[in-house]
């Protein structure tokens, strides 16, 4: 059994895992541990807790010592370096005529590197500007691209609802979001409308897609009442029709009834069709059905790749060449491409 303690260098940077030793440590401390990157001064987050052996994480490393008034002081002089530091880099990009844009200057807490994180088009030949600034500071340089989203967490902003973005506030990781879960949430398709600050689809599409899907995802939750799915035939007060759209947060759908008419009915106020070609597909969203298919894919060229060989072991294959004066063919039937009429008209000039 160890106590390990939730360590965060930035405010909304990854936690890292420390061991506390004999240590008295509290939430909200600032503790110095050693990194990768040499001595680091960072917050404690995540109060202690034991954990068992087994799940201590790999190589864990202990606590160096809690922070003191010299080390907290030494954090201030540190951030009026990176300051000076960031005015003096963007001015060496200019006078090289680089086609990058400077982001953040980070300086460790042992003065033993400085690094640039910057954004650019494309690759940037900047090895004589970091000859230059080694050249000012006197230490490790090290410069880093990245990317949009990235730049959007360092810089922070407000986004669109009129809060901080979630990336510079609260996120440690970026998750992945695609354009299904705009669709699955019957939100605008409009890029101006899903797309962050950053140019990217807004990582809040994330926050309820788990809520949404068809009636076939969330018959495995609800087995014990009924959950439309679409394209079922269903019946409803005014008669039957088939399910065009779903709000699964209020629990309605969208019905096209056999008489052209669109109604929204709850959820509790339809039932199954009897005679419903559609009862037995377990789910209809469209992501899940191109699953299907290309999980059908595979066996469908396996069995076109054994239908093949067994013609040519039947000695259906067609002849490829011949070297005994039989005309060669091609297969399928096709007939190798003749020269045209000038090259022959040439050829025959040539020979006289």
């Amino acid at each position: 059994m160890q106590t390990i303690v939730g360590v965060r260098f930035k405010q909304t940077g990854k936690i890292y895992s420390f061991g506390q030793g004999r240590l008295m440590i509290a939430e909200g401390d600032h503790v110095v541990v050693e990194t990768s990157r040499g001595m680091e001064c960072g917050r404690v987050v995540s109060a202690p807790r034991d954990v068992p052996d087994e799940t201590v994480p790999p190589n864990l490393r202990m606590v160096h010592r809690v922070a003191d008034a010299s080390d907290l002081a030494r954090i201030e002089e540190n951030h009026a370096r990176e300051r000076e530091a960031r005015t003096v880099c963007e001015e060496k990009i200019r006078a090289l005529g680089l086609k990058m844009k400077l982001v953040e200057v980070e300086l460790t807490f042992d003065l033993s590197k400085m690094l640039f994180y910057f954004t650019a088009d494309g690759r940037v030949d900047f090895r004589q500007l970091v000859r230059e600034l080694a050249g000012v500071f006197r230490t490790r340089i090290e410069l880093r691209q990245i990317g949009v989203r990235d730049e959007a967490k360092m810089m922070g902003g407000m986004g669109c609802c009129g809060r901080p973005l979630c990336c510079s506030s609260f996120l440690g990781d970026f998750v992945p979001v695609s354009i299904r879960m705009a669709k699955e949430q019957n939100l605008s398709l409009n890029p101006a409308k899903i797309s962050g600050i950053c140019g990217r689809l807004m990582c809040c599409l994330k926050y309820e897609s788990e809520g949404y899907g068809c009636g076939g995802c969330m018959k495995a939750k609800k087995k014990e009442e009924y959950v439309p799915v679409q394209n079922d035939r269903v019946v409803a007060e005014d008669g039957e029709g088939r399910v065009i759209a779903l709000n699964e947060q209020r629990r309605m759908a969208t019905l096209l009834m056999d008489d052209g008419k669109t109604v929204v009915a709850s959820w509790d106020d339809i039932a199954r069709a009897e005679h419903d070609e559609h009862a037995e597909r377990t789910c209809a969203c469209p992501h899940r059905q191109a699953a299907q298919i290309g999980a059908r894919a595979p066996r469908e060229r396996r069995e076109r790749g054994a239908a093949q060989r067994g013609r040519s072991e039947h000695g259906d294959r067609p002849p490829q060449s011949g070297h005994d004066g039989e005309r060669r063919t091609r297969p399928h039937g096709k007939r190798a491409p003749r020269r045209n009429e000038r090259m022959r008209v040439s050829d025959e000039a040539s020979g006289d």
